[in-house]
């Protein structure tokens, strides 16, 4: 468990730097150009690896179970994550609903993974990310109080946006079944 504690804390600072260090970051991007993004790159692909060690190294108990349904309810929640995580650079209108569209992705996607994962590891993992999140759109919203809204919009943008987005869950779902993950229900 301490890897995976470790990685979640690790991905936090390296993600919060900018917002709770802001002149050093300034001062380190000054002196280091583009190369001062390759030092915080280093930690947040330790993080991962970190967080992967960690998850999938331990019998973690399980502190609750949900219904079958919910299943279901992930499956959806996924989709809108997906999609949520691609409005940011989309053409679509719902671009201009949104300040903080990959990181609302985010957080669907931690909730969308409580729902169907009660151990512990996962908890710690999706639940400190999600804190994460949180902790990133709060300092975000803190800094930089004015919004610009985009003001484009199509319906082609918003076609291809759930275009690709869908064509990524399917990914993201092969992935884990490559991984030995079912992430699809079971009927029985």
């Amino acid at each position: 468990m301490m890897y995976l504690i470790l990685g979640v804390l690790l991905w936090s600072f390296a993600h919060l730097f900018k917002r709770v260090f802001p002149d050093l970051r300034a001062s380190l991007d000054s002196a280091m150009g583009q190369w001062s993004k390759i030092l915080f790159a280093v930690p947040l692909v330790a993080s991962v690896v970190l967080m992967v060690m960690g998850y999938r190294g331990n019998e973690a108990p399980i502190l609750y179970t949900t219904p079958d349904w919910t299943v279901h309810l992930n499956n959806t929640l996924m989709l809108l994550a997906v999609i949520f995580f691609g409005v940011g650079k989309s053409k679509s209108h719902a671009r201009s609903w949104f300040r903080h569209p990959q990181l609302y992705g985010f957080l669907t996607w931690v909730v969308a993974h409580l729902l169907v994962n009660g151990d512990l590891a996962s908890i710690l993992l999706f639940g400190g990310l999600g804190l994460w999140a949180i902790a990133e759109i709060v300092l975000i919203n803190k800094q930089d109080k004015a919004v610009t809204r985009y003001s484009g919009g199509s319906l082609k943008g918003d076609l291809r946006l759930l275009g690709i987005g869908i064509v990524l869950y399917l990914i993201i779902i092969g992935l884990h079944i490559r991984a030995g993950v079912w992430p699809l229900p079971v009927s029985g």
